[in-house]
């Protein structure tokens, strides 16, 4: 079964707090809320915490702090973890075994073991025989009593086929499938049961995750039919592949999303990033912000093959978003990145970022980048010299310019006329001979701003300063 008439699409994000909120995550949640708000639907959070030993609280804060980051809201401000709902695990459990369509399993680790050997040594697919399958009830409960046991579904032998919106006509014989675990115990359901318990009662109409679930699916389905439930629309994201083409290595998978936020990415260049692993728009277009996302998305544009993870395109995006940035709104992110005496002094802190902001990559890049409008590094002389020109010659033109500067008003055209009166300067004397060693005594650096982009942000007074040093420095 599957909904024919759907009311209102409802869609969940439902990761187990086992480990940080990754890339893959990410891109799933993106998605599941990409296809809420373009069809108007609902999208909901459930933490799948019934892996008592590997949940951690810390992880599940990790996947909030994640989630708002990236600005993914979901429709009601509480969400459900299915460690708080055992109550209702068991009543469908104990409702399965008086209906015959479940059983207790008592076969120990070894006798399994020994089992899905021996079966593929005849070259067979491993699988439950089913030797527990046709015990009596009563004999069922006196074993329970001095022996574990978990709890098995009784497979139907059949082929499960479904239209997945992504892959297409999808089919299993659940044959080879076997009588699945669905639960440790009454008040410990594995993953498949509760599962579908969870989406039935939250009515969910469309489960969107990624192609390690595919297996899940027929599983999930046979519980879905057994247990008298609708089952949902599915739609199998591909999986991300790294730049060689190759599965994700560790190196970018195993990286916690909130990472990337402090290494200076922005939330909106993660989003438009994350939009485009497995998906495009109509028009072949990198850049788009999230109301153009919501507009274009749909399931249909979702690509079967490998979506390839690129960290150089995602940088060039975030630099892309860092240039959107109106000067006061960096200059409140970039506190976080800079010391605090550098966005105390406000004035200067953001006449730097109006020099930097089309330069900068990362937020945390700015720190280095924009270190020498607070202090110059100690240079070697040698820096100062363009191609062969001479020291006397060097000393000449820099006090040339330490003339001009000191003779400009320091007042809001001090640029705009001190860049007037340098390049005067620079067509007597020689462009590079002028402005290469200016740019470094103002930099110290041999690469930089140009020189009068610095001249605007430090002023006259440091700028004079900094001329000063260099002809020191030669003389």
């Amino acid at each position: 079964m599957r909904y024919n008439r759907i009311m209102e699409v409802r869609v969940r994000f439902a990761p187990s707090p086992t480990g940080f909120f990754n890339l893959g995550n990410a891109r799933t949640a993106l998605f599941n809320w990409l296809y809420a708000k373009h069809v108007g639907g609902k999208f909901l959070l459930r933490i799948e915490d019934t892996d008592k030993e590997r949940s951690k609280k810390e992880y599940e804060k990790n996947i909030i702090e994640g989630l708002e980051w990236l600005g993914l809201e979901w429709d009601k401000k509480e969400f459900s973890r299915q460690s708080e709902r055992l109550d209702v695990y068991e009543k469908y459990l104990t409702k399965l075994l008086k209906e015959d369509k479940v059983y207790y399993c008592f076969c120990t680790a070894e006798e399994l073991e020994f089992e899905r050997q021996a079966q593929l040594t005849q070259g067979l697919p491993p699988k439950y025989s089913g030797r527990c399958r046709n015990l009596g009830e009563e004999e069922a409960n006196k074993r329970l009593k001095s022996e574990r046991a978990v709890i098995r579904l009784k497979m139907p032998e059949k082929t499960i086929s479904f239209n997945d919106v992504v892959r297409g006509r999808v089919e299993f014989n659940t044959a080879l499938i076997g009588d699945i675990i669905i639960a440790k115990n009454l008040r410990d359901p594995l993953y498949n049961f509760s599962v579908v318990v969870d989406d039935h009662e939250m009515k969910i109409t469309h489960v969107i995750r990624g192609e390690d679930h595919l297996s899940n699916t027929p599983k999930q389905i046979a519980l879905y039919e057994i247990m008298g439930f609708e089952h949902p629309i599915f739609a199998h994201l591909p999986l991300l592949l790294g730049p060689d083409k190759k599965k994700l290595s560790k190196r970018f998978a195993d990286v916690a999303l909130m990472d990337y936020k402090k290494s200076g990415f922005l939330a909106d260049a993660m989003v438009n990033f994350l939009g485009l692993l497995g998906w495009h728009p109509q028009e072949d277009r990198e850049v788009l912000n999230r109301e153009e996302l919501v507009a274009e998305f749909e399931l249909k544009r979702v690509q079967k093959g490998g979506a390839v993870f690129n960290p150089e395109k995602l940088e060039w995006l975030n630099a892309h978003y860092i240039k959107l940035l109106k000067v006061d709104e960096l200059a409140e992110l970039l506190k976080d990145y800079v010391p605090k005496d550098w966005s105390a002094k406000k004035d200067l802190f953001k006449r730097i970022i109006a020099v930097e902001k089309d330069r900068t990559r990362k937020l945390s890049d700015f720190k280095n980048s924009a270190q020498f409008f607070f202090e110059v590094p100690d240079y070697d002389k040698k820096m100062l010299a363009w191609k062969n020109t001479e020291g006397d010659k060097i000393i000449n033109n820099l006090k040339l310019v330490l003339n001009v500067v000191q003779g400009v008003d320091d007042d809001e055209s001090f640029r705009t006329n001190a860049e007037r009166e340098i390049m005067l300067v620079t067509n007597k004397e020689g462009r590079g001979e002028v402005l290469w060693p200016l740019r470094v005594a103002l930099s110290g650096r041999e690469n930089s701003p140009g020189p009068f982009e610095i001249i605007q942000a430090i002023g006259k007074e440091e700028t004079v300063k900094r001329i000063e040093n260099a002809i020191k420095k030669l003389s």
